[in-house]
């Protein structure tokens, strides 16, 4: 007889990977989400808030029956949260997250949201806030989920009045902002803008729908660099039908001396004069976003990277199965 409690297809265990202060190697730690057959899905986020602090938030269609787990320790303990935005704040803290839920109306799927608002993930409790003071960017209001090495905020969308793309900042925890325009290659809207902070830079990544040429995943219309923290922008790179890069996987990666790397979907590129002209690298594909502990680079397999200077990175490996017989 087949046993109903371990069905042919497995279970699909979740785990959380904790890297402890002071620790040498990663320890694979309990999770609070459910076990599910090896044929069912499961969506979730797992959001870090701090040494030892960290939320994960469990998706669903329905608003009002989606779960979240807090822990203080670690992962060695979880207790359940709230997924729901409840209250105000007026800053952004250290360690918070930065997201988006929909404010008109209130719980509304993505796709039927008038409008979508700034909140706070608390390190403190894990519970969720709405910021008090909210960029003026259109509807839909895109963050970056933590702060930038010289402890910027950005978020992209559009400019209300033309409905070209757009960017804000703010350089104190949120309480103001600063938008500024793209000088966007066209007037449509496009689908959001990765920001990057280096040294005495900001690189902005316009992504969106491309004319002409092969159609591709994750498509990346411009590259804006400012040279004044993002007062004002100069377009560097305007994607062709064919001339690569086309794409961009999480944001681009300033380096020293005007380097600048891109990690499309075929390979990466490196840039050597802040983005007028790109070549390949020799490298694969990488994939990059900011992290509280810097950037995090992940590329082929399970190998990961992370530096602080988008030069130097630590590279170890993480979630890999045991090849040994």
């Amino acid at each position: 007889m087949t046993d109903e409690r371990v069905p042919e297809d497995g279970f699909c265990r979740q785990r959380v990977a904790v890297l402890d202060r002071g620790a040498t190697s990663w320890v694979l730690r309990g999770s609070p989400l459910p076990e599910t057959r090896g044929t069912e899905g499961i969506s979730s986020n797992l959001l870090a808030l701090g040494p030892g602090r960290a939320l994960i938030e469990e998706g669903g269609a329905e608003p009002e029956k989606r779960r979240a787990w807090f822990t203080r320790d670690g992962g060695r303990s979880w207790r359940v949260g709230d997924p729901r935005t409840v209250g105000v704040t007026e800053a952004i803290p250290a360690g918070a997250v930065l997201t988006t839920d929909c404010a008109r109306p209130a719980g509304a799927q993505v796709d039927d949201c008038v409008r979508q608002r700034l909140v706070v993930i608390s390190p403190e409790d894990g519970r969720r806030r709405a910021l008090a003071e909210q960029p003026l960017l259109g509807a839909r209001p895109r963050p970056a989920e933590v702060a930038e090495p010289d402890g910027s905020w950005w978020v992209s969308g559009t400019d209300p009045l033309s409905g070209r793309a757009a960017v804000a900042v703010s350089r104190d925890q949120g309480r103001s902002w600063s938008v500024s325009r793209l000088p966007s290659p066209t007037s449509e809207p496009g689908w959001y803008t990765a920001v990057a902070v280096g040294r005495s830079v900001v690189y902005a990544a316009e992504m969106g729908e491309l004319k002409g040429g092969d159609p591709v995943k994750n498509p990346m219309r411009a590259l804006h660099r400012s040279l004044d923290g993002g007062r004002t922008w100069q377009r560097m790179w305007t994607t062709g039908p064919t001339t690569e890069p086309r794409t961009l996987l999480g944001m681009p990666v300033p380096g020293p001396d005007g380097r600048v790397l891109i990690g499309a979907e075929d390979r990466e590129y490196v840039s050597l004069d802040g983005g007028i002209g790109f070549r390949p690298s020799g490298g694969g594909s990488t994939f990059t976003r900011r992290t509280p502990l810097g950037l995090l680079r992940h590329s082929t397999g399970c190998l990961y990277g992370i530096s602080v200077d988008g030069e130097r990175w630590a590279e170890f490996a993480l979630a890999c199965e045991d090849e040994t017989p």
